[in-house]
């Protein structure tokens, strides 16, 4: 059935939102990231120590696209 909307504002859309406004079957927004970290980055706790002298991240990525999100409905 029809929808009658009034006025509508919006402020803003993120990247890996939907803005619909009306009738509609199913709706997926995707998104993707790749995150690099180094050693005791996502540590949590208390208390926590940690003893890394020399700790580094070598980031070497020489391809274009690990995995495309384009065409999964």
């Amino acid at each position: 059935m029809p929808a009658f909307v009034g006025a509508v504002k919006v402020n803003s859309v993120g990247s890996s939102s939907i803005f619909h406004i009306g009738d509609v079957y199913a709706m997926s927004p995707v998104s993707s990231a790749k995150t690099f970290a180094g050693g005791g980055s996502f540590n949590t706790g208390d208390g926590l120590t940690l003893s890394l002298d020399q700790s580094y991240t070598y980031v070497t990525d020489s391809d274009t696209l690990d995995q495309t999100i384009m065409g999964n409905a």
